[in-house]
Formats: structure tokens, C-alpha cells, sequence
């Protein structure tokens, strides 16, 4: 007890001071400067873009530091906890926001800055070293405005005569890099250059010198940068590059390309730019490109991609420059898209603007479908209208083709996976010590293609099916049969496969043969799917990509192709607004034909009053309300009063947007208190008069297939529909009415009145009627998902591990509006177009704040965003609250269990902005 430190001793005093600087600090700061250096060693430097100015960029987020920098960490928590006399504390607190930003936890280590720049205010070299962390802090954080008031504190109290103001200087080089102001940034970097100790990290801040200069035309600086490292003793890659760089300015002033070109495929000829060939195939490219030869700069990039040996990110940046002249100069988006693919595939996930080119491509996924929705129906038209043996020479003439191109990619792919095996360092786990291929057949590529054509040989097509060898089988016959879709009766497809067929070209064409518009109904909705894929395209043109020109062609095209479109004062509304931003003068003539032929649209409305959209979008509140008021007296079994409801509105919104929905309230209302034959003729209305809609139409054409299929049933009733429970079978009346219910189509359910499901958890019967009573108090209002101010979510919390169990959310605030119309249009929606496959939506409570519609299961990430795609257009219909007043999302089952509360789904709207 007389040697305890606890004591404020002078001598103890002392001995923590020791102890802490040069045995725990000095430790602690040594674990840090070797974690820096093995970032340096791992970190790949893309020499196309400018470098990053430290080379500490985490790739993958983790939930937890390593056990270096834990080891770090426990380190400084020594020294606050038992070194407390001593002047090192702030230093302690220095090294736990070091290593929570080393090891990617961004948010902590901000806080542990913060706390030593007001809490160690007099310690000035501190401070200034807390300063430069925390900029770099708050820009991995993506918060550049508080990384610029950061950064200015840092350089009005720098000390020139310290080791920190390098760093200080070096931030402000990122920062200006990131906020590309290369002038600023050029100073910088010289100063940064001229305080920097330090001598590989000099040489690095001298070619990023050199980069800025090139971008601010200081041509001669930036060679001489340049040439100071290509004869240093810079890294290799560093050298060759600053080189690459020399050559490509060299005689930029006098306009010489040619000569450079030269000087770049000279060094192809040195063995030791073996490994570097990619790189000068990709400079050669951009200088044919920077003197707009696109061929031949296309031609370079493929060089470059296939010469590149092991650095992935320049492969990356070569796919990424033919998708970017792809899209941008070629307005070839369904090649870009295929570029783009590859580009993510190749890149690194830190690759700077990696998630740009992601959304990107997530975003061309949708041209590239409906182009190929066009041109598959495009072809079975043109099919349908020969003569059968004309078509069938025709269909030899496809499937042909299109075995030889699977066989082509085949080869390709097999081709591909050679070379990777070649180029791989050391080869892979399944290969034999001498460098051949595996021993283990099904890894060897070669014998599994050999076997696979001697099996064709040997046997011919046949599926991987039970009793395969027998020959015997219905499904080699010559014949096919199918059912027809509009009519409900079995027809003959013709011959579907060629004797020595393989399974896939006999499966190739079989779908062809299947799907040929050979009779009107068939015709019509080949149509209606090329007419609605144009829609979205020119959509897509205009409000995605801003292609204007494409926009207007494929608008046009839509008018050429369908003259009697229902849609065309939108389509002329569209192509005036274009061509004005184009000041070109064919905007006067839609706009003359859209206030000539359709005055009463809300078009011509509003080119007359640029106020009118404010107007309608309250008069859209305003009818939704309504439209709600109809849906409470249908859920309450009010048919006849929804009847005359209906009928109501109808005369005084005689145009309105939901005039489908409406309409099929009250056909299936009035269908409680008439007969069949009634029944199907306000569905055969709502048909006829509005064939475009997507939402009610394609579920009224099943209920009529339904009802036609079971006519003679239904057709004994009294009223058309029953008064049914959750348990009855639609359409048919209770189980104590009638034992036996032969019509049933099995997997087909249309209940009207019992279309919203049972919330997710049991509710007590009280608190169930309290809030039935709130619900029916008060109008809609729902609140936005994103709060004001984005807190930090926690990335512990959450995670991937549920990959089977997915959920598209639909996000609504837990006022007094009742959701129950909404969901009964998600179910309409969800019949349509996942009748039979176990799509159900119910409602969940979160805290006090929010309801979550949440709709599932599906059984994959692609399946759910799938979902997503196509309901989203529809939520303006779907949803009768305003489209400004909720917000969707995508979840696991594992995650959507952790939704406590408003706090954690705000927590958990972050991390799926930053997951998804």
C-alpha cells in the first residue's frame, strides 16, 4: 500500500508518465503504424484515377475491430484507467479513435476525436493531429460540409514546426480531390510534399502532384513530377505508370499523337511490361479516344481486357469505358448493360463510384427486359402470319441459330475458364502438383465437355428425368399438347421437336410454337405486352436516363404502332414537354392537339394553368377519401349503399383515376343482390372500358375464365355471390348450404369479402376494439419513413444471414388511417399475378409509430425485387393515401423480427440504403 500509484506523489506522477509514454503509448502507437503499413501493402491503386492520398480504405465492413487493434484499444484503456496522473491520457483517447478508424468503425472513432478536441482544448499538437483524423473521419462518412469546418479549424492553428502538419495538409488534398477543386488541391499537395518526413509517402503525394497538374494544364510541371518518379526508387507499378504518364503529355503543346502511340507499343515489346501490358493497351485507348476514334479505342480497351493478368481493377476500368461509349456516345444500352455487369464483377467494391455504376445497371435491367419482350413478340408475330410450311422453315431457321450460339457461348465459357486456370498463380485447389487439370472428372472442364457430346451421341436428347433410358416416354413423342390460355380448352401445338434433337433446341422450340399469336385474343395481348413495354421504355428514356431524342422516338413510336391509344393525351403531353426543352417547334403541335381534341384532360389542363397539378393532387386527396368512405360500406356489407355510392361519384369524378377500382366495388357488390348473368356483364363493362388498366382488368378477365368454367353451378344461384366467412369457398355458398362443391379450380381463389389477411400477431380483444374505434375516428395521414436528421444506424443489429426469407414492406404511420382498402387493392394486385404461389400480406405493428404492410414469402433476393419492380408503378393506384405519405422497402424474416420500434426502423432503413 506504500508504493500504490494511487497516491499524488510527484514520484508516482513521474513513474505513469514513464510507463505510459514509452511503454503503453509507445506499444499502442507501434501496432497502429504497422496496421497502416499492412494496408499499404494490400491496398490496389487504380493509376487511372487519381490515388487516394492514404491508402486505409476498409473494403469489408465488420461488426468488430481485430484483435491487433483490440490489442491497441486495450492498450489505451490501460492508460485511462490506471495511468491517470499521467499527461497521456488525450493521447490514450487519440489512439481509440486511431484504431476504430483503421478498423472501419467510422461513427466511433468520430466520437473519440470529438472528445479529445474539447476535452484536451490546451494541448495543442493534440488537438491539431485530432483535427486531421477527424476529417478524414467525417469524408469516409461521406459528411464533406463538416469536414470542410473541420479542416479550416486545422490550418488557422497549424504549427509548421510539427510532424502532424503534413497530415494536415495531406486531408485537405483528399478533400479537395473529392470535392474535385484540383487547383486548391494542387497547392496542397505541395505543401503537403514539402512538410512530409516521410519518403514513400513523398513520393506517392508527388504523383498525385503530377495528376493534378495534368487535370489544371500545367503540362511541364506534371512531366517533371513525373520524371522525379520514374527515376526514384518508387514501388515498380509507381514508376511504369509515372512513365505511361511522361509518354501520354509528352507533346501535348504540338498536337502528336501518333508519335506517343508509337512510344506506348514499344514498351509492349519489352518482357519485363509482361505483366503491365493491360495498362499500356489502355492508355493506347484513351488517346484514340481523346482523338474520337472510337473503334479503335474500343478495340484497345478489348486488348486491355484480354491482357490483363492479375490487377482485376483495370480490367474493371477498360469494361467500365466500353460501357460508358456503349451508353453515352452509341446509345447502345443493352450492350452497356452487359458491359456494366461486368465492370461489378471485376471491380472492387471501394472502386470510386462503384455504387453509381451499380445503380446504374440495376436501372438498365429494366430497358434491357422490355427489349426483349418487344422483339420476342415482334417475332412471334411475324411467325403467326405465314403460312405453316413457310413457318416452319422459319422456326428450323431459329432453332438452328440459336443452338449454334449456345454452343458458341458454351465454347466461349469453356475457353474463359482456361485462361483463369492458366493465369492463376500457383493454380487452384483441384489441380495436380505437375500444373495439368484435376484428376476428378466433374472438375475438369475438357472431360465434362467430351462426355456431354458423347452422351449426345450415345443417346440423344433426353431430360434429367426418372427412367431416362427409356425411349418409349410421352415426352419424346412428336406432339404436343397444350392449353390454350383464352379459352380454357386443350389444343393441338403441332410438332414440337425434330428426330436427333437435342433437349434444349426441342425445348427452344416447343416455346415458340406455344406461344404464336395465332387467333385475335392471342394477337391482342402480344399487343398489349409490346405496347406496354414501349410505355415503359420511353418512361424509362425520360425520367431515368434523360434521353430526350430516345424518349421522343419511342413515344412516337408508340403512336405510329397504336394510333388508338387511350393514352395519347399523356403521350402527346410527354412529346410537347420534350421537344420544349429541346426548343424545338414541334411542341406546338402536340400541344395544339392536345387543347384541340382533348380540352377536359388534365394535360391541357395544366399546359393552360401551371397551377393545376397543386389543384389536382388535392383533389386526388380529396377523392381517395371518398373512395374510402366506398371501401368502408363494402367491408361492412353494404352493397346496395355501394351501389348508389358508386354511382355518385361516378357523375361527379365522371374521369377520375380509379374508376376501374370503383367500378369493380360495385359490379361485385350488386352481384350479392342479382344473378350471374348480371354479374358477368359489369365485368365484361369494366373489360371493354378499360383494357389498359393493370390492376383491376387482368383480375376481372380471371374472375369471367372462372365463372365461364363453372357457369352451370353458379348459375342455379339466386344471387351471383354469396355472403361467405374466411373459410368459405369462393363462390360458392357455406359449407351447411352444400356439401359438394364440383367447380372448384383448385389453387383459384376469388373471396370479395374477406381479402385482408389476419395481422401478424394476436391482438387481445379489447385492445383490438380500441383501436377499431380509433382507426374509424380520423383521415388519412402517414408519416415518411426517412427521419429529418439520419442518426447512425446500428450495423451490429442487422445482418444477411436469412437469405431464403424475404419481404417487401410497405411503410405507413400508425395514425388513425385504416389500411384496409390499400391492402385490398395489394391483394388484387397480388391474385393477378401471384395466383397459387403462397404470396400473402398482412400487417404489423411497430411501436407506436408505424404499420408495416409486409407481403411474402419469397424465397430469394432476385424473386423479391422482381416483386418490387412490378408493384411499384402500381402504388399510385394501389394505395389510397398520398404517394408522398409512405415509403417500401425490402427485408428478411430475421430482420423484420428485430422491428421493435420507430428508432430501429429508421435504424434499419440505413442499413438497407447502404446494403441494398
Amino acid at each position: 500500500m506504500g508504493c500504490s500509484t494511487e497516491k499524488h506523489t510527484g514520484f508516482n506522477r513521474a513513474m505513469q508518465n514513464l510507463t505510459a509514454h514509452y511503454n503503453i503509448l509507445f506499444d499502442a502507437n507501434q501496432i497502429l503504424d504497422q496496421k497502416q503499413a499492412d494496408y499499404d501493402l494490400t491496398f490496389v491503386d487504380s493509376y487511372n484515377e487519381i490515388l487516394n492520398v492514404y491508402q486505409d480504405t476498409i473494403v469489408t465492413k465488420s461488426y468488430s475491430l481485430d484483435k491487433d487493434l483490440q490489442s491497441a484499444v486495450d492498450k489505451a484503456n490501460k492508460i485511462i484507467g490506471y495511468k491517470d496522473q499521467s499527461h497521456y491520457i488525450g493521447d490514450a483517447y487519440l489512439v481509440l479513435g486511431k484504431a476504430n478508424f483503421l478498423g472501419g468503425q467510422y461513427f466511433n472513432a468520430g466520437e473519440y476525436f470529438n472528445y479529445v478536441t474539447e476535452e484536451f482544448g490546451t494541448e495543442k499538437n493534440l488537438v491539431e493531429e485530432a483535427y486531421t483524423w477527424k476529417a478524414r473521419t467525417l469524408m469516409y462518412l461521406n459528411k464533406l460540409p463538416d469536414a470542410k469546418l473541420v479542416l479550416d479549424t486545422a490550418l488557422q492553428n497549424i504549427n509548421p514546426k510539427k510532424n502532424t502538419t503534413a497530415d494536415v495538409y495531406a486531408t485537405k488534398l483528399q478533400y479537395d480531390i473529392d470535392i474535385q477543386d484540383y487547383v486548391d488541391g494542387e497547392a496542397m499537395a505541395k505543401l503537403a510534399i514539402q512538410y512530409c518526413h516521410t519518403k514513400n509517402q513523398r513520393l506517392r503525394w508527388t504523383f498525385i502532384l503530377g495528376q493534378l497538374q495534368e487535370l489544371n494544364n500545367h503540362t511541364a510541371d506534371a512531366y517533371a513530377n513525373y520524371t522525379k518518379i520514374a527515376k526514384s526508387n518508387a514501388v515498380f507499378e509507381m514508376s511504369f505508370n509515372a512513365d505511361l504518364n511522361r509518354i501520354r503529355i509528352e507533346d501535348a503543346q504540338n498536337g502528336i499523337k501518333l508519335t506517343r502511340i508509337q512510344k506506348l507499343r514499344s514498351l509492349l515489346k519489352n518482357p519485363n511490361n509482361k505483366e503491365f501490358k493491360d495498362q499500356i493497351y489502355y492508355q493506347i485507348a484513351q488517346l484514340y479516344f481523346s482523338d474520337k476514334d472510337i473503334t479503335n479505342a474500343i478495340k484497345n480497351y478489348k486488348l486491355s481486357i484480354s491482357s490483363s493478368i492479375k490487377n482485376q481493377n483495370q480490367k474493371g476500368v477498360s469494361y467500365l469505358r466500353i460501357a460508358d461509349i456503349n451508353f453515352s456516345i452509341k446509345a447502345d444500352y443493352v450492350t452497356a448493360k452487359k458491359y456494366y455487369d461486368s465492370t461489378l464483377t471485376t471491380l472492387s467494391p471501394n472502386y470510386p463510384g462503384y455504387l453509381i455504376i451499380q445503380k446504374k445497371t440495376n436501372n438498365l435491367q429494366l430497358l434491357t427486359d422490355r427489349l426483349k419482350i418487344i422483339s420476342r413478340e415482334d417475332t412471334l408475330q411475324m411467325l403467326a402470319r405465314f403460312d405453316e410450311k413457310t413457318r416452319r422453315a422459319k422456326i428450323d431457321t431459329m432453332v438452328l441459330a440459336h443452338t449454334a450460339q449456345m454452343e458458341a457461348d458454351a465454347n466461349s465459357a469453356l475457353a474463359a475458364s482456361k485462361a483463369n486456370n492458366n493465369a492463376s498463380a500457383g493454380g487452384n485447389l483441384y489441380n495436380t502438383p505437375g500444373g495439368g487439370n484435376s484428376t476428378f472428372y466433374f472438375y475438369n472442364s475438357t472431360a465434362v465437355s467430351q462426355g456431354y457430346q458423347e452422351f449426345q451421341r450415345l443417346w440423344g436428347g433426353r431430360k434429367l428425368e426418372d427412367d431416362w433410358r427409356r425411349s418409349n416416354r410421352s415426352s419424346t413423342t412428336g406432339t404436343s399438347t397444350a392449353v390454350n390460355p383464352t379459352q380454357g380448352t386443350l389444343a393441338t401445338a403441332g410438332p414440337v421437336a425434330k428426330s436427333g434433337e437435342s433437349v434444349a433446341a426441342a425445348k427452344y422450340r416447343q416455346q415458340i410454337v406455344l406461344n404464336l399469336p395465332t387467333t385475335p385474343d392471342l394477337l391482342v395481348q402480344s399487343n398489349l405486352r409490346i405496347y406496354n413495354a414501349l410505355f415503359d421504355i420511353a418512361n424509362f428514356y425520360r425520367d431515368i436516363l434523360d434521353d430526350k431524342k430516345e424518349a421522343i422516338n419511342t413515344y412516337e413510336n408508340i403512336l405510329k404502332r397504336f394510333p388508338n391509344t387511350p393514352n395519347k393525351p399523356a403521350i402527346d403531353y410527354s412529346l410537347y414537354r420534350l421537344y420544349s426543352e429541346l426548343n424545338d417547334p414541334k411542341a406546338d403541335a402536340y400541344k395544339s392537339d392536345l387543347l384541340k381534341n382533348y380540352p377536359e384532360t388534365a394535360f391541357a389542363k395544366v399546359i393552360l394553368d401551371p397551377e393545376y397539378s397543386k389543384k389536382l393532387d388535392d383533389k386526388e386527396a380529396e377523392f381517395k377519401a371518398l373512395y374510402n368512405q366506398i371501401y368502408d360500406l363494402y367491408a361492412s356489407r353494404k352493397y346496395t349503399d355501394v351501389v348508389s355510392r358508386v354511382d355518385e361519384v361516378m357523375k361527379q369524378y365522371p374521369n377520375n383515376s380509379l374508376a376501374a377500382q370503383l367500378y369493380y366495388l360495385r359490379a361485385v357488390s350488386a352481384a350479392h343482390n342479382e344473378p350471374v348473368a348480371a354479374f358477368v356483364n359489369d365485368l365484361q363493362q369494366i373489360v371493354k372500358n378499360y383494357p389498359n388498366d393493370r390492376l383491376i382488368t387482368p383480375l376481372v378477365k380471371q374472375h369471367i375464365n372462372y365463372i365461364n368454367t363453372n357457369l352451370v353451378d353458379m348459375s342455379a344461384r339466386h344471387n351471383a355471390l354469396l355472403y361467405s366467412d374466411t373459410t368459405a369457398v369462393p363462390f360458392a355458398p357455406l359449407v351447411e348450404n352444400k356439401k359438394e362443391t364440383p367447380y372448384r379450380v383448385p389453387g383459384r381463389h376469388f373471396d370479395f369479402d374477406n381479402q385482408v389477411a389476419d395481422v401478424r400477431k394476436p391482438v387481445k380483444k379489447e385492445d383490438e376494439a380500441k383501436k377499431t374505434d380509433s382507426v374509424k375516428a380520423a383521415p388519412a395521414q402517414v408519416a415518411i419513413l426517412t427521419p429529418v436528421q439520419k442518426q447512425p444506424y446500428n450495423s451490429k443489429l442487422f445482418s444477411k444471414r436469412d437469405s431464403t426469407n424475404y419481404y417487401f414492406i410497405i411503410n405507413i404511420s400508425n395514425d388513425n388511417t385504416n389500411p384496409a382498402s390499400s391492402r385490398f387493392s395489394i391483394g388484387q394486385f397480388n391474385r393477378t399475378n401471384y395466383d397459387g404461389r403462397g404470396i400473402t400480406h398482412q400487417l404489423m405493428q411497430v411501436g407506436d409509430n408505424n404499420r408495416l404492410i409486409y407481403v411474402g414469402r419469397f424465397y430469394s433476393l432476385e424473386e423479391v425485387k422482381a416483386y418490387a419492380r412490378a408493384i411499384v408503378p402500381l402504388l399510385g393506384e394501389i394505395m389510397k393515401i398520398p404517394k408522398d405519405k409512405y415509403s417500401f422497402f425490402i427485408v428478411t424474416k430475421e430482420n423484420l423480427d428485430k422491428l421493435a420500434d420507430k428508432k430501429t426502423l429508421d435504424s434499419y432503413f440505413d442499413y438497407y440504403q447502404n446494403n441494398y
